[in-house]
């Protein structure tokens, strides 16, 4: 009796071991898999993305000529030379931020009022959408910003258009006074983004609220003031961030409008334009680049940090349960 129990319990031992490492084999299967699904993924990250971010790190503190391919340590010079003996730096960080901090604001507002408008709009709505769309679409393009300078040259349409009412002929892009204005109007019509996001948010509005406010006698501000505005926050917040990000980026049209110069006395010099004659431009120094870089990466995280700090006093969820 006591040797068939032994045998029994072996048995039911010796089932358990097979049963886990059948598992065991199954859940290596699964994830190689998995691993293989995502191996483009994976690929792409590491060889495009977190690789590239390191390697800039590293020279960053590096003297890299990328022409002759000669490196050499220097230490915290680049971030020496950048903060105190590089005057066209600080410009460029002017620049930036003018831009940055006058296009952002009037770019979402543009597209929150076409939002408005198209969300009580009734007929066409689709056609209407997509038509202020396209400049989104195409707007980081090159073809677009060479139209752009042509329309703002000399003998362009704008000025043709001024001659016709009596206006003198401006020189948009040569002048520092209107310069950088034209990459600002150029950013503000680009609006197409944000205002398919600002009118999505305006379909999550319940129309509860405006049907009760119109009981109570509210007219079309005060709607929009108390109503339109305090739910629509979260949207406010999530382009305000998203369209800030892009401003500090913008590259392709200050190049193609300034000729790659940040013309006329760096007044269309932008930071990532800047970037990019250090890298690859006159001197060729790599490590000089890949240290703006990184600044502007810093900066660009502590403004994104202030803005969420800030949410907190002025981004309102609806928090009503259906």
């Amino acid at each position: 009796m006591t040797s068939v129990l032994q045998k029994d319990v072996s048995k039911v031992g010796l089932d358990k071991r097979t049963v886990a490492q059948k598992g065991k084999k199954h859940w290596r299967h699964n994830n190689l898999m998995g691993y293989l699904f995502i191996s483009p993924w994976l690929i792409g990250f590491l060889g495009l993305t977190l690789i590239p971010i390191a390697t800039s790190l590293a020279l960053s503190f590096t003297h890299y000529d990328i022409l002759s391919g000669h490196v050499e340590w220097t230490g915290l010079e680049n971030f020496k030379r950048m903060f105190y003996d590089d005057p066209r730096y600080w410009r460029a960080v002017r620049a930036t931020f003018k831009f940055a901090f006058i296009s952002v604001p009037l770019k979402l507002l543009f597209a929150l009022l076409v939002a408005d408008l198209l969300y009580n709009a009734r007929r066409f709505v689709g056609v209407y959408r997509a038509i202020y769309y396209a400049p989104s679409i195409v707007g980081g393009s090159v073809a677009v910003a060479v139209m752009w300078r042509q329309i703002f040259s000399g003998r362009g349409l704008v000025n043709d258009l001024m001659l016709e009412v009596g206006l003198e002929r401006k020189l948009w892009l040569g002048d520092i006074k209107y310069a950088i204005w034209t990459l600002i109007l150029m950013a503000v019509w680009q609006f197409g983004s944000p205002m398919l996001i600002f009118l999505a948010g305006l379909k999550q509005i319940p129309n509860e609220y405006y049907e009760a406010a119109s009981i109570d006698g509210a007219g079309a501000i005060s709607k929009f003031t108390r109503i339109t505005l305090p739910l629509l926050t979260p949207v406010i917040f999530f382009n305000l961030v998203m369209q800030l990000i892009f401003s500090f980026m913008t590259f392709t049209q200050a190049y193609v409008v300034s000729g790659g110069t940040g013309k006329p006395l760096d007044t269309t010099l932008f930071y990532s334009l800047y970037v990019y004659i250090r890298s690859f431009g006159v001197g060729a120094n790599m490590g000089y680049g890949s240290a703006m870089a990184w600044v502007m990466l810093v900066v660009i995280a502590a403004f994104t940090g202030v803005i969420f700090l800030s949410s907190r006093f002025w981004v309102f969820y609806d928090t009503t349960e259906n």
